[in-house]
């Protein structure tokens, strides 16, 4: 093995640009897939049939289909046809198709959410019966008994499913090397194997980072835990 290669100068950037735009696309996907995932678990637990439907469609498709697919999709199909392309110039919403980075957290952020809509909705259903009885009981209308007690309780039940699914958007986002042109942490390991020919250093060093960068984020979950579920503990006397 030839370590020092991978610990020159040179390298050492080429993996920091990969690292950055990994963070990037991982921390605003992240934040775009929970505004859309909170719309989304509304719909799917509301009463109103023509946007549960949708809803529930649109959360069956991402959630039953490869991720990488879904970035093939986006960049290779979307991105790619003649209307859209005629459009990259002056029409937004589409001038944004035409930049690699645009493609990849589009299809991320679609992926996450649904994920993470699903996990709100679920949660939101666990709501205690007699704490919605009692809202009602207060005169609290359905807008405002969602914004008071259900959401609340359902994002502090949800933290321990929602941190595996920022690990898995993080571990996700090695996909982006499949898009030309984006060079993010997985893509930096593959052009320095390919410049040197250092399979093992090349990834295994991307992999050391990847794994500083969970226990990081694992770390950060277990403290929310504690800090908004501490209550449903065991109390010790």
């Amino acid at each position: 093995m030839n370590w020092l290669v991978v610990f020159e100068p040179d390298t050492l950037a080429l993996y920091g640009e990969g690292l950055l735009v990994t963070l990037q696309l991982t921390l605003y996907s992240l934040g775009l897939g929970a505004v859309l995932a909170l719309a989304c678990a509304l719909a799917l637990v509301g009463s109103n049939a023509w946007l549960r439907w949708p809803a529930q469609a649109f959360t069956y498709f991402m959630r039953g289909t490869p991720l990488l697919i879904q970035v093939y999709l986006i960049y290779y199909g979307v991105a790619q046809l003649e209307w859209v392309q005629a459009r990259w110039d002056d029409v937004w919403p589409w001038t944004n198709f035409k930049e690699p980075f645009f493609c990849a957290l589009l299809s991320f952020s679609l992926n996450t959410a649904a994920y993470t809509a699903e996990t709100l909705a679920g949660s939101a259903g666990e709501t205690s019966k007699g704490e919605v009885e009692a809202a009602r009981a207060m005169g609290m209308g359905q807008w405002m008994l969602m914004r008071r007690i259900v959401l609340p309780s359902a994002i502090r039940r949800m933290l321990p499913a929602y941190g595996n699914e920022v690990v898995m958007m993080l571990h996700s986002s090695s996909l982006a090397s499949t898009v030309p042109a984006l060079l993010d942490l997985t893509g930096a390991a593959s052009r320095v194997y390919a410049d040197f020919f250092l399979p093992f250093e090349a990834y295994l060093f991307a992999a050391a980072i990847y794994l500083c960068i969970t226990f990081a984020l694992i770390g950060a979950s277990k403290l929310l835990e504690r800090r908004f579920l501490g209550y449903l503990a065991p109390r010790k006397h």
